[in-house]
């Protein structure tokens, strides 16, 4: 696969130029949000490599590098959630993706059967101070349960 991305240019040309060149970390990610196109809710944090991220463009639909298991990975392929690319956009010095998406099978997002990854709050001390062990809500259940 032949990938689209002209390196980065000079600051002005990454801030404001209309050429996407992707600032990938020195792992050779990027940083992906994915939210609900249908109501901007929060689904999850992803990263992707160059591959992922053409391959993405090149089909619409989300592909993320997974760090844990170190290969690429089309969201939904096994757990039908796929999740079309309504709109994306960049941050403004390109280190950073947002994907609008909509998502397939039983509308969850996340491993753990959940709509979406960040179903979990933390709990702050007095004027937001920390206590030892910061404790963890749950704030969602599953929507599907077989996860």
């Amino acid at each position: 696969m032949t990938l689209p991305f002209a390196a980065p240019g000079t600051k002005a040309e990454v801030e404001e130029g209309a050429v996407l060149t992707p600032r990938f970390d020195a792992n050779g990610l990027i940083a992906c949000i994915a939210v609900d196109a249908a109501d901007g809710r929060v689904l999850m944090l992803a990263h992707m490599n160059a591959e992922s991220l053409a391959r993405t463009l090149e089909t619409g639909e989300a592909w993320y590098w997974s760090r844990s298991r170190e290969e690429l990975w089309h969201k939904g392929a096994t757990s039908g959630q796929i999740q079309r690319v309504v709109e994306m956009r960049v941050d403004c010095d390109q280190d950073a993706v947002l994907i609008r998406v909509d998502v397939g099978g039983d509308g969850g997002c996340c491993h753990t059967g959940r709509r979406d990854c960040f179903y979990r709050r933390v709990e702050l001390g007095p004027g937001g101070g920390t206590a030892a062990p910061v404790r963890l809500q749950a704030i969602a259940s599953r929507v599907n349960h077989s996860a």
